[in-house]
């Protein structure tokens, strides 16, 4: 095991252990009862835990407690489990953490209220952050919780947009944004400041710390997330080459679109306006070989590296006169495993 996966699983054991002490445990009522089975269902599900080990690492790294990061953190894991939650039911997905999606195990109207009832214990756990970080602290981080969610919400508006009016009209930057406002901020970006926000540097947060940084990092996480569910490299959690069966425009269908002769365009758009349930396995191969034959994938590969060197130059101005130790080291395998990883 790595010293990465060491410090991730450590964490998560922590987070995890809080999740499950302020999600309601049992009802009387059989209904509820199911209600909250619901609501652990994700957040018991193998994960990583990117997001609050960027919160709890970067505390520390500038000083901090780890215990009074831990429900901040927390409440991070829990928006992850919700957004995910109406992302599935939103892209009609199949699977997720290697599991049926809960709309899937239940049904939609249950999953949704399930997500609901996750979003709303979000904001109970971070309100709990008053006895330990006092009313002021406790309200400037929630600001930046409600910032995130602007971010996220506006970017996966974009997506669903693009699916919904069958737009293939979508530029690389368009692109770019998307990835910023649906993944970044939340992903890399808000993880960062709200950590930082509890350390005793916390008072120094400017407005734009961390932005360029979590910006480059986000977009070249969620870019090698599409490479994943194209290529089914490593312990994929998710269904393979979904993007396709869901419609999803990424960077690497950008790229074939615009490299594509007007035939093949024309092609690739018929198979990918399909309805899910209308696509067949060789729709889904075709699309793949001509991904294959003009490179999209290195293409992709390659923008990612270069949004990565971008992150780790913004990572040495931000943590790099920081002394070091293992917050400081974790921080930087998690930026470097974020654009590299096959799990």
């Amino acid at each position: 095991m790595t010293e990465l996966q060491t410090i991730l699983q450590e964490n998560k054991k922590l987070i995890d252990e809080t999740i499950l002490e302020v999600l309601p445990k049992s009802h009387p009522i059989g209904e509820i009862e199911l209600l909250y089975q619901m609501m652990r269902d994700y957040p018991m599900r193998p994960a990583k835990g990117l997001r609050s080990s960027f919160c709890l690492l970067t505390s520390a790294a500038f000083g901090g407690d780890v215990k009074r990061a831990l429900l901040t953190a927390t409440a991070l894991e829990l928006f992850q489990n919700w957004i995910l939650i109406h992302d599935d039911v939103e892209d009609a997905s199949e699977l997720r953490r290697g599991e049926p999606v809960l709309q899937k195990k239940y049904n939609v109207p249950l999953a949704i209220n399930a997500g609901d009832a996750l979003h709303g214990k979000m904001w109970e756990v971070l309100t709990k952050n008053k006895d330990s970080l006092g009313e002021t602290l406790t309200m400037v981080i929630q600001e930046e919780f409600l910032n995130m969610l602007s971010e996220t919400t506006e970017g996966q508006h974009m997506e669903l947009s693009w699916v919904e009016t069958r737009n293939w009209n979508i530029r690389e930057q368009d692109y770019l944004t998307m990835c910023r406002k649906k993944t970044a901020w939340y992903t890399c970006i808000t993880p960062a400041r709200v950590g930082f926000l509890i350390s005793p540097e916390g008072p120094k947060l400017r407005k734009d710390d961390f932005v360029r940084f979590g910006e480059s990092l986000g977009i070249a996480f969620q870019i090698r997330d599409d490479i994943l569910n194209l290529s089914a490299e490593g312990k994929y959690g998710k269904e393979s080459a979904g993007d396709i069966l869901e419609g999803k425009r990424s960077l690497i269908l950008i790229h074939l679109l615009n490299s594509a002769t007007e035939f093949e365009k024309a092609r690739i758009k018929e198979i990918l306006g399909k309805e899910r349930v209308s696509k067949e396995e060789s729709d889904v191969g075709e699309v793949l070989e001509l991904i294959k034959k003009y490179d999209s994938i290195d293409y992709a590969k390659k923008i990612a590296f270069n949004l990565s060197k971008v992150a780790l130059d913004e990572f040495e101005n931000i943590f790099g006169g920081l002394k070091n130790g293992k917050e400081k080291s974790g921080l930087r395998e998690i930026t470097e495993y974020m654009v590299t990883r096959d799990w």
